[in-house]
Parts: structure tokens; sequence; C-alpha cells
């Protein structure tokens, strides 16, 4: 009865270890995804860089920047199955040469609501004209595909998900691996709702106190069994 007794314990004061120490962590997570949102708060709140580096662009998430280059506009992608504003649509996904240099850069230049009218698509027509424009950097995150889309070479391509490897084939293009959401404020641009960098820090928090709960909920039962224990 003794021995079982001291197993349980054991068990339950490992347990108890295990489950402060994950609550600790999320702690330090949400630490370090704090220290991330000031850095790059303070970044864009002074001069917009200007960035002609492809390695020094990749490295630059979440940040505002100036590109120089020119728009592709015989090669652009219909980002389909948007939601802004509880209201479908599409993003329109414009390549961008940088200036200087061999690579492009997918612009999103805003959200089109699709209005009911899924065979037509709004005028997105763009000179390729030398130009300027300042975009928040976001790597891309390919989402589940229900079904397989039904891509065609036909552009503008309609698109269910980027895949930036298979997007620069068919564009004949070699992508960097960002995206660049245009700024509210420049031109050639669309509905643009961009959300800011928020690092997911009250997550972290939430999985912290629900961590700490477990732990509370253990400690009370091993109290529990302890006092019936010494009863006995």
């Amino acid at each position: 009865m003794r021995l079982r007794f001291f197993i349980s314990a054991f068990l339950i004061i490992a347990t108890l270890a295990l489950l402060t120490s994950l609550g600790f962590w999320q702690l330090d997570r949400a630490d370090e995804k704090r220290a991330i949102e000031d850095q790059i708060a303070n970044a864009n709140a002074g001069d917009v860089e200007f960035i002609t580096s492809v390695e020094f662009l990749q490295a630059r998430e979440y940040y505002h920047v100036r590109l120089q280059g020119s728009y592709v506009g015989d090669k652009q992608f219909i980002y389909d199955n948007q939601i802004v504003d509880q209201v479908s649509g599409y993003y329109v996904l414009t390549p961008f040469v940088l200036q200087g240099a061999a690579k492009a850069v997918l612009i999103n230049r805003g959200f089109i609501p699709w209005n009911g009218r899924r065979e037509q698509i709004a005028d997105i027509d763009i000179g390729a004209k030398i130009a300027e424009v300042k975009v928040q950097i976001s790597k891309p995150v390919k989402r589940i595909e229900l079904k397989a889309s039904e891509i065609t070479q036909d552009f503008p391509v309609l698109v269910q998900a980027l895949d930036l490897d298979e997007m620069s084939t068919m564009a004949s293009l070699d992508f960097v691996s960002v995206v660049g959401l245009l700024s509210p404020e420049s031109e050639n641009g669309f509905v643009r709702q961009w959300e800011p960098y928020t690092g997911s820090i009250e997550r972290h928090i939430g999985y912290a106190i629900q961590w700490f709960l477990m732990a509370l909920v253990l400690a009370f039962i091993g109290l529990r069994l302890a006092l019936k224990q010494r009863k006995n």
C-alpha cells in the first residue's frame, strides 16, 4: 500500500513539474514574440528602408520597405477564396522585377470582391514602367487545399494556394521567397487591410494559463490523496 502511494506521489510530482515548466516555457515564448514586435514597431516607426539586396529582403519579414523595379502586368495571379470584412473575393498578385536583379517579388496589390460575378474578373491591368513601391514583407504560408486546383496557363491565373515554386515556373520568373503587401498609400492597388504583426502573444499567454491551471488541479488532487492516505 505504501509503495503504491509513493509511486502515485512520484508520478503526480513529476507531472506537476512538467506542467509548470510548460507554462513558463509559453511565457518565455510570449516574451520573445513581444521583443520581436517591439523591434519591428521601432523599425517601422522611422524612415522606410530602401532594399536592393535579395538576401536582405528575405530577412525583413513584417518590415515596411521600399522596392524599385517594374511590374509584369501580363503574368498576374488571382488568389481566390479570400474573405475581407465577411465579403468573399480574391487578392491580385502581380510580379515585380527588382531593378538590377534577376529576381522578382510577388506583390499583393489588394483585395477585390467577387460581388456574385465569379466569371468576371475586375480590371487589374497595370503598366510595366519603372516604379517604386512601398510594401510590408510577408512570408507566404501554403494553406491546405480541399481539392486540387484546376490551373490553366492563361494569365491571369486563378490559384487556391501560394506555391511560389510552381508560380515561378508558370510565370517563367524567379520569385523571391517573400510576398510584398502593397501599402495602402501606394498607387495601383485595391482594398488593403493588412494585419499588423502580433506574433501570437495572446495565444502563448493563453496556453501558459492552461498549463498552470492543469498543474493547480493536479496539485489539489494530489493533496486530497495525501490527506486521505494520512487518515488511513
